[in-house]
């Protein structure tokens, strides 16, 4: 049978940044670009991609700039314009108006409190939920979210992007305790956030995409404070499995943590090696600096 369509997203950027101080003081962590391209606007691209029509950001006091970026940028556009310069590079910063809702989370109560702060806007709608920071490039053109989307169609419920790493790792995400396989489908009986080190029921994460069926957002209503002091998505997440279909869903891609330098790095060199512009200086700058550093290192 087909289920309701995914037509809004979730957009938490209410976030401090403050693993990227001093850069952050005053520029959105969303706003740090991979080569030339902030962060959120590849979020966005991939909520297109996957057929997303209205994108619902939650900011915070001093995130006014990300409204900005998707605002019309009148004197930039008009100085190129005049100079006869291509625009091309501005496409799908402008979001069409109705479909972008800025919301403000005034207190930093954590990703479930983030979420439920769009209750009136997501209604009584399935969405999804793309945290920016986490980057996610897809193989063979499709992204996350589309790949989740595709999977969504067929079985409908809740849907969590999953992916696997080292168990040593597992204390550091909310993790799948799983069920069956089938192919990139797995079902989920259980979510933990942040096990213990040891703990964990297997080794398959949530990297930060998500589709939820609305009655999450009742359950938020009332959710107590878990993990950190603060509102866990995970823990709502949790209590509706049993009642509703939940699976996980094995992303295709390659994930970058861009909320860590070094996840960060990565994302910028390994796009840049992808560029005709770029790649070639990078890769020679690349092998030239390693090769520099090992002599130094043997001297």
């Amino acid at each position: 049978m087909p289920y309701k369509p995914i037509r809004k997203a979730v957009f938490p950027v209410a976030g401090l940044g403050t693993r990227f101080l001093p850069a952050t003081k005053s520029v959105p962590k969303e706003l740090l670009p991979v080569v030339d391209r902030p962060l959120i606007q590849y979020a966005v691209d991939e909520a297109r991609e996957a057929g997303i029509e209205q994108m619902i950001f939650i900011t915070g006091r001093g995130k006014g700039a990300i409204e900005d970026y998707f605002d019309m940028a009148y004197e930039a556009e008009a100085t190129q314009r005049e100079r006869g310069k291509d625009l091309s590079a501005l496409d799908g910063t402008r979001l069409a108006p109705g479909n972008a809702v800025f919301l403000r989370q005034q207190e930093p109560l954590g990703l479930g409190h983030a979420i439920w702060c769009a209750r009136d806007i997501v209604g009584d709608e399935p969405f999804a939920i793309l945290l920016p920071d986490e980057f996610m490039k897809g193989a063979l053109g499709r992204g996350c979210l589309k790949q989740m989307v595709d999977a969504y169609n067929q079985v409908g419920g809740n849907l969590v992007c999953a992916l696997e790493v080292p168990m040593a790792e597992t204390p550091n995400y909310g993790v799948i305790d799983p069920g069956k396989r089938d192919g990139a489908l797995t079902e989920i009986k259980g979510l933990v956030e942040k096990p213990a080190p040891g703990t964990a029921p297997s080794n398959l994460i949530l990297p930060g995409r998500y589709i939820l069926q609305p009655e999450v957002m009742k359950i938020l209503e009332t959710q107590e404070k878990g993990a950190g002091g603060e509102i866990q998505l995970t823990d709502a997440m949790a209590s509706m499995i049993g009642k509703q279909p939940f699976h996980g869903v094995t992303f295709d891609g390659r994930r970058f943590d861009c909320g860590s330098k070094a996840g960060y790095i990565e994302a910028n060199f390994a796009l840049a090696l992808e560029r005709e512009d770029l790649g070639d200086h990078i890769r020679r700058f690349a092998t030239e600096e390693l090769a520099a550093t090992q002599i130094a290192a043997a001297a």
